[in-house]
Protein backbone atom coordinates (compact mmCIF):
# COMPACT_ATOMS: atom_id res chain seq x y z
CA UNK A 1 0.00 0.00 0.00
CA UNK A 2 1.29 3.46 -0.73
CA UNK A 3 1.06 5.73 1.84
CA UNK A 4 -0.17 9.60 1.70
CA UNK A 5 2.99 11.75 1.83
CA UNK A 6 3.05 15.67 1.73
CA UNK A 7 6.82 16.36 1.26
CA UNK A 8 7.90 19.61 1.96
CA UNK A 9 9.47 21.37 -0.71
CA UNK A 10 11.56 23.95 1.48
CA UNK A 11 13.92 21.01 2.66
CA UNK A 12 16.94 20.73 1.25
CA UNK A 13 17.26 17.85 -1.55
CA UNK A 14 19.29 15.17 -1.36
CA UNK A 15 22.62 14.24 -3.27
CA UNK A 16 22.74 10.46 -3.02
CA UNK A 17 25.85 8.31 -3.70
CA UNK A 18 26.20 4.81 -3.65
CA UNK A 19 29.81 2.83 -5.17
CA UNK A 20 30.01 -1.03 -5.28
CA UNK A 21 33.02 -3.11 -6.42
CA UNK A 22 32.80 -6.48 -6.67
CA UNK A 23 35.64 -9.32 -7.02
CA UNK A 24 36.02 -12.67 -7.69
CA UNK A 25 38.36 -14.47 -5.34
CA UNK A 26 38.70 -17.93 -3.66
CA UNK A 27 36.22 -19.02 -5.75
CA UNK A 28 33.49 -16.62 -4.47
CA UNK A 29 32.17 -13.19 -5.50
CA UNK A 30 33.03 -10.67 -2.90
CA UNK A 31 31.63 -6.80 -2.34
CA UNK A 32 35.38 -5.65 -1.71
CA UNK A 33 34.04 -2.13 -1.62
CA UNK A 34 30.63 -0.69 -0.67
CA UNK A 35 30.77 3.82 -0.35
CA UNK A 36 27.60 5.12 0.59
CA UNK A 37 26.20 9.00 0.76
CA UNK A 38 22.76 9.56 2.33
CA UNK A 39 19.81 8.32 1.36
CA UNK A 40 21.26 5.60 -0.54
CA UNK A 41 22.84 2.35 1.21
CA UNK A 42 23.05 -1.80 0.81
CA UNK A 43 22.98 -4.21 2.98
CA UNK A 44 25.37 -6.89 3.77
CA UNK A 45 25.63 -9.21 0.98
CA UNK A 46 24.21 -12.70 1.33
CA UNK A 47 24.85 -15.58 -0.94
CA UNK A 48 21.26 -17.94 -1.35
CA UNK A 49 22.73 -20.03 -4.45
CA UNK A 50 26.24 -20.32 -3.23
CA UNK A 51 29.29 -18.26 -2.96
CA UNK A 52 29.94 -17.82 -6.35
CA UNK A 53 26.50 -15.52 -6.96
CA UNK A 54 26.55 -12.89 -4.60
CA UNK A 55 23.22 -11.09 -3.86
CA UNK A 56 22.92 -7.04 -2.69
CA UNK A 57 19.53 -5.07 -1.89
CA UNK A 58 19.86 -1.40 -2.56
CA UNK A 59 17.84 0.99 0.45
CA UNK A 60 16.84 4.56 0.03
CA UNK A 61 16.19 5.65 3.48
CA UNK A 62 14.01 8.44 2.61
CA UNK A 63 11.35 7.02 1.22
CA UNK A 64 11.11 8.80 -1.84
CA UNK A 65 12.73 11.03 -4.51
CA UNK A 66 11.58 14.74 -4.85
CA UNK A 67 12.04 17.61 -6.89
CA UNK A 68 16.09 18.22 -7.14
CA UNK A 69 17.19 15.35 -5.38
CA UNK A 70 20.56 14.04 -7.39
CA UNK A 71 21.27 10.25 -7.03
CA UNK A 72 24.23 8.87 -8.43
CA UNK A 73 25.12 4.94 -8.50
CA UNK A 74 28.31 3.60 -9.50
CA UNK A 75 28.63 -0.61 -9.96
CA UNK A 76 32.02 -1.79 -10.72
CA UNK A 77 32.39 -6.01 -11.37
CA UNK A 78 35.63 -6.94 -11.88
CA UNK A 79 36.71 -9.93 -14.38
CA UNK A 80 34.21 -13.41 -13.35
CA UNK A 81 32.58 -12.00 -10.86
CA UNK A 82 28.63 -12.49 -10.42
CA UNK A 83 26.44 -10.15 -9.05
CA UNK A 84 22.64 -9.92 -8.50
CA UNK A 85 21.57 -6.07 -7.30
CA UNK A 86 17.65 -5.31 -6.23
CA UNK A 87 15.72 -2.65 -4.15
CA UNK A 88 14.34 -3.52 -1.14
CA UNK A 89 11.42 -1.73 -2.44
CA UNK A 90 9.46 0.26 -4.60
CA UNK A 91 11.19 3.48 -5.50
CA UNK A 92 8.65 6.50 -5.49
CA UNK A 93 9.07 9.16 -7.57
CA UNK A 94 7.21 12.25 -5.52
CA UNK A 95 5.09 15.32 -7.35
CA UNK A 96 7.66 17.87 -7.80
CA UNK A 97 8.08 21.10 -6.33
CA UNK A 98 9.19 22.46 -9.64
CA UNK A 99 12.71 20.97 -9.91
CA UNK A 100 14.05 18.30 -11.89
CA UNK A 101 15.08 14.78 -9.91
CA UNK A 102 17.69 13.06 -11.57
CA UNK A 103 19.07 9.64 -11.27
CA UNK A 104 22.48 8.10 -12.92
CA UNK A 105 23.52 4.72 -12.93
CA UNK A 106 27.44 3.59 -14.44
CA UNK A 107 27.88 0.17 -14.69
CA UNK A 108 31.14 -1.40 -15.86
CA UNK A 109 30.86 -5.42 -16.52
CA UNK A 110 34.65 -6.95 -17.32
CA UNK A 111 35.44 -10.12 -19.01
CA UNK A 112 33.58 -12.83 -18.15
CA UNK A 113 31.70 -10.82 -15.43
CA UNK A 114 27.96 -11.47 -15.08
CA UNK A 115 25.54 -8.06 -13.35
CA UNK A 116 21.79 -9.10 -13.12
CA UNK A 117 19.80 -5.90 -12.42
CA UNK A 118 16.82 -6.48 -11.38
CA UNK A 119 15.27 -3.88 -9.37
CA UNK A 120 11.53 -3.56 -7.75
CA UNK A 121 9.30 -1.49 -9.74
CA UNK A 122 9.22 2.75 -9.89
CA UNK A 123 6.13 4.61 -9.20
CA UNK A 124 6.37 7.97 -10.73
CA UNK A 125 3.61 10.34 -8.87
CA UNK A 126 1.14 12.45 -11.36
CA UNK A 127 3.15 15.83 -11.49
CA UNK A 128 6.69 14.37 -11.32
CA UNK A 129 9.81 16.11 -13.63
CA UNK A 130 12.28 13.18 -13.10
CA UNK A 131 15.40 11.80 -15.52
CA UNK A 132 17.45 8.56 -15.24
CA UNK A 133 20.43 8.02 -17.09
CA UNK A 134 21.93 4.16 -17.40
CA UNK A 135 25.18 3.65 -18.96
CA UNK A 136 26.34 0.02 -19.12
CA UNK A 137 30.15 -1.25 -20.50
CA UNK A 138 30.56 -4.20 -21.19
CA UNK A 139 34.09 -6.10 -21.57
CA UNK A 140 34.44 -9.06 -23.71
CA UNK A 141 32.64 -12.32 -22.77
CA UNK A 142 30.47 -9.98 -20.04
CA UNK A 143 26.44 -10.12 -19.81
CA UNK A 144 23.97 -7.29 -18.25
CA UNK A 145 20.86 -9.04 -17.25
CA UNK A 146 18.77 -5.73 -16.34
CA UNK A 147 14.84 -4.84 -16.32
CA UNK A 148 12.51 -1.58 -15.83
CA UNK A 149 8.88 -1.88 -14.45
CA UNK A 150 7.46 2.00 -14.72
CA UNK A 151 3.70 2.93 -13.36
CA UNK A 152 2.96 5.89 -13.86
CA UNK A 153 0.37 7.64 -11.10
CA UNK A 154 -0.91 6.01 -8.35
CA UNK A 155 -3.79 4.18 -10.58
CA UNK A 156 -4.83 2.56 -7.44
CA UNK A 157 -6.17 5.49 -6.23
CA UNK A 158 -7.99 6.29 -9.75
CA UNK A 159 -4.65 8.88 -10.45
CA UNK A 160 -3.13 9.24 -13.66
CA UNK A 161 0.50 10.70 -15.32
CA UNK A 162 -0.93 13.95 -16.37
CA UNK A 163 1.29 16.58 -15.41
CA UNK A 164 5.41 16.60 -14.89
CA UNK A 165 7.65 15.01 -17.40
CA UNK A 166 9.40 11.23 -17.22
CA UNK A 167 12.35 10.42 -19.34
CA UNK A 168 14.70 7.11 -18.75
CA UNK A 169 17.87 6.78 -21.07
CA UNK A 170 20.09 3.43 -21.19
CA UNK A 171 22.88 2.82 -23.30
CA UNK A 172 25.00 -0.52 -23.68
CA UNK A 173 28.43 -0.22 -24.94
CA UNK A 174 31.33 -2.67 -25.51
CA UNK A 175 34.68 -1.54 -26.23
CA UNK A 176 33.13 1.69 -27.44
CA UNK A 177 30.21 0.48 -29.77
CA UNK A 178 27.26 0.59 -29.18
CA UNK A 179 25.24 -2.38 -28.52
CA UNK A 180 22.18 -0.96 -27.64
CA UNK A 181 20.22 2.71 -26.99
CA UNK A 182 17.29 3.31 -25.59
CA UNK A 183 15.97 6.78 -25.14
CA UNK A 184 12.35 6.87 -23.31
CA UNK A 185 10.45 10.08 -22.83
CA UNK A 186 6.85 10.76 -21.46
CA UNK A 187 5.56 14.13 -20.52
CA UNK A 188 2.37 14.09 -18.50
CA UNK A 189 -1.18 15.23 -20.53
CA UNK A 190 -4.51 13.63 -20.84
CA UNK A 191 -3.66 13.15 -24.72
CA UNK A 192 -0.41 10.98 -24.32
CA UNK A 193 -1.56 8.83 -21.36
CA UNK A 194 -4.38 7.92 -23.71
CA UNK A 195 -2.69 8.27 -27.20
CA UNK A 196 -2.24 4.11 -28.76
CA UNK A 197 1.42 5.37 -29.60
CA UNK A 198 2.07 6.32 -25.86
CA UNK A 199 0.38 4.52 -23.29
CA UNK A 200 -3.03 3.84 -25.00
CA UNK A 201 -4.30 4.38 -21.36
CA UNK A 202 -2.19 1.83 -19.28
CA UNK A 203 -0.19 2.81 -16.70
CA UNK A 204 2.33 0.13 -16.57
CA UNK A 205 5.29 -0.02 -19.07
CA UNK A 206 7.97 -2.84 -18.61
CA UNK A 207 11.26 -3.20 -20.22
CA UNK A 208 13.57 -6.75 -19.97
CA UNK A 209 16.79 -6.62 -21.40
CA UNK A 210 19.85 -8.96 -21.81
CA UNK A 211 22.93 -7.97 -23.60
CA UNK A 212 25.51 -10.70 -24.10
CA UNK A 213 25.93 -12.83 -26.38
CA UNK A 214 23.35 -14.40 -29.51
CA UNK A 215 20.33 -16.08 -28.70
CA UNK A 216 18.58 -18.46 -30.66
CA UNK A 217 15.38 -18.12 -32.54
CA UNK A 218 14.21 -21.29 -30.42
CA UNK A 219 15.05 -19.33 -27.28
CA UNK A 220 12.97 -16.49 -28.19
CA UNK A 221 10.10 -18.71 -29.18
CA UNK A 222 10.29 -20.20 -26.08
CA UNK A 223 9.98 -16.81 -24.32
CA UNK A 224 7.08 -15.67 -26.48
CA UNK A 225 5.13 -19.03 -24.97
CA UNK A 226 5.80 -19.16 -21.22
CA UNK A 227 3.05 -20.01 -19.52
CA UNK A 228 3.01 -16.27 -18.13
CA UNK A 229 2.00 -14.78 -21.39
CA UNK A 230 -1.23 -16.90 -21.60
CA UNK A 231 -2.64 -14.59 -18.39
CA UNK A 232 -1.71 -11.37 -20.02
CA UNK A 233 -5.14 -9.23 -20.96
CA UNK A 234 -6.14 -9.11 -24.27
CA UNK A 235 -6.09 -5.23 -23.48
CA UNK A 236 -2.39 -5.30 -23.16
CA UNK A 237 0.67 -5.69 -25.34
CA UNK A 238 3.67 -7.60 -24.86
CA UNK A 239 7.08 -8.41 -27.59
CA UNK A 240 10.12 -9.94 -27.56
CA UNK A 241 12.42 -8.77 -30.35
CA UNK A 242 15.80 -10.89 -30.94
CA UNK A 243 18.99 -8.51 -30.98
CA UNK A 244 22.72 -8.89 -32.48
CA UNK A 245 23.81 -9.14 -29.36
CA UNK A 246 21.32 -10.43 -26.92
CA UNK A 247 16.97 -10.15 -26.71
CA UNK A 248 14.56 -7.63 -25.70
CA UNK A 249 10.95 -7.58 -23.64
CA UNK A 250 8.53 -4.87 -23.93
CA UNK A 251 5.21 -4.40 -22.19
CA UNK A 252 2.29 -2.36 -21.89
CA UNK A 253 -0.37 -3.30 -19.64
CA UNK A 254 -2.23 -2.38 -15.94
CA UNK A 255 -0.84 -4.87 -14.07
CA UNK A 256 2.68 -4.65 -12.17
CA UNK A 257 2.37 -8.10 -10.79
CA UNK A 258 1.39 -9.46 -14.51
CA UNK A 259 5.19 -7.71 -15.80
CA UNK A 260 6.54 -9.04 -13.01
CA UNK A 261 5.53 -12.65 -13.38
CA UNK A 262 6.20 -12.44 -17.03
CA UNK A 263 9.77 -10.92 -16.65
CA UNK A 264 10.54 -12.93 -13.91
CA UNK A 265 9.81 -16.54 -15.89
CA UNK A 266 11.86 -14.69 -18.91
CA UNK A 267 14.45 -14.44 -16.45
CA UNK A 268 14.82 -17.65 -14.60
CA UNK A 269 14.60 -19.06 -18.56
CA UNK A 270 17.98 -17.08 -19.50
CA UNK A 271 19.64 -18.42 -16.79
CA UNK A 272 18.99 -21.85 -17.24
CA UNK A 273 19.53 -22.10 -20.48
CA UNK A 274 22.28 -19.62 -21.05
CA UNK A 275 24.13 -19.16 -17.65
CA UNK A 276 23.38 -22.57 -16.12
CA UNK A 277 21.73 -21.24 -12.75
CA UNK A 278 19.10 -22.79 -10.78
CA UNK A 279 15.95 -20.79 -9.90
CA UNK A 280 16.80 -17.92 -6.82
CA UNK A 281 13.91 -15.55 -6.37
CA UNK A 282 15.30 -12.77 -3.73
CA UNK A 283 13.91 -12.80 -0.38
CA UNK A 284 13.23 -9.19 -1.05
CA UNK A 285 10.44 -9.70 -3.29
CA UNK A 286 8.08 -11.24 -1.35
CA UNK A 287 8.21 -9.05 1.74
Amino acid sequence: MISNITVNPTLNSWHGKLDLVYAHRQDATQLIHAHHQAPLKVQRPFYPEGKLVCHSVILHTAGGVVGGDKLSCNFQLQPQSQVLITTAAASKIYRSNGRLATQNINIEVNEGATLEWLPQETIVFDGAIYRQDTRINLAENANFIGWEITRFGRSARGEKFLQGNWKSYTEVWQQGKPLWIDRQWLPGSEEVFYSPHALNGQPVVGTFIYIGSTVSPEFIEKTRTLEETRYIASLHCYGVTRLEHGFLCRYRGSSTSEVRNWFTAVWQLLRQSLLERSDCIPRVWQI
